[in-house]
C-alpha cells in the first residue's frame, strides 16, 4: 500500500485500511466505510483494500452489483487468500443469498481448512441435514415435503437439530 504525503497529521493508507478493518470487525461497517473508501482511493489495486471496501459499500449503501464486482475482482487477483472469499460470503449473506454465501465459505476452506473465521461462520449458519430420501435430489418435491414434515415433527418433540 502506498503512503499518503509526508504530513504526520494525514494517516497513511495502511492506517486507514487497518482502522476500517478494525471498525468493521468491531461490528460497525457504517463507520468503517469512510476510512476504507479513502484507502481505496489511494490503493485501489490492492486486493484486500478492494475487498473490504466492497464489503462495507455493499452492506452500508446496499450497492450489491458494485460491491460484488469489487470483491470478486479482489478474489480473482489473490485467489489464494481465504479472507477474500470470506468477505464475498459476508456480502452475499448480508443480502440474504445463503447458498452463494456458503459456496464462498467452502471455497475459502479449500484454501485454508483451518480458517477459524470461516469455520465459525459455517457453524453459525448451521449444517443442513441429509435429504430424507438419499436416492432423490434434495430439490425433488417429495424430499422437500418429507423434509418439512421431519422438521415439524422434530420441532414438536423438541429435538435440538430442528431449530
Amino acid at each position: 500500500m502506498t503512503q499518503t504525503g509526508g504530513d504526520p497529521q494525514v494517516p497513511s493508507t495502511r492506517e486507514l485500511f487497518d482502522l476500517g478493518c478494525s471498525l468493521y470487525e468491531g461490528g460497525n461497517p457504517e463507520a468503517a466505510l469512510e476510512p476504507l473508501r479513502e484507502a481505496f482511493e489511494h490503493a485501489s489495486n490492492n486486493a484486500r483494500v478492494r475487498s473490504y471496501y466492497g464489503l462495507c459499500l455493499g452492506l452500508v449503501e446496499r450497492r450489491f452489483e458494485t460491491s460484488v464486482e469489487l470483491c470478486q475482482s479482489a478474489a480473482q487477483q489473490e485467489f489464494f487468500n481465504p479472507d477474500l472469499y470470506l468477505n464475498l460470503a459476508r456480502l452475499h449473506l448480508g443480502f440474504g443469498f445463503k447458498v452463494e454465501g456458503v459456496r464462498y465459505l467452502r471455497r475459502g476452506l479449500m484454501i485454508d481448512p483451518g480458517n477459524l473465521a470461516i469455520l465459525a461462520m459455517l457453524q453459525k449458519l448451521g449444517d443442513r441435514r441429509a435429504p430424507v430420501l438419499g436416492f432423490l435430489p434434495r430439490a425433488h418435491p417429495v424430499n422437500r415435503w418429507l423434509g418439512s414434515m421431519r422438521f415439524r415433527m422434530a420441532r414438536r418433540i423438541g429435538l435440538r437439530w430442528a431449530t
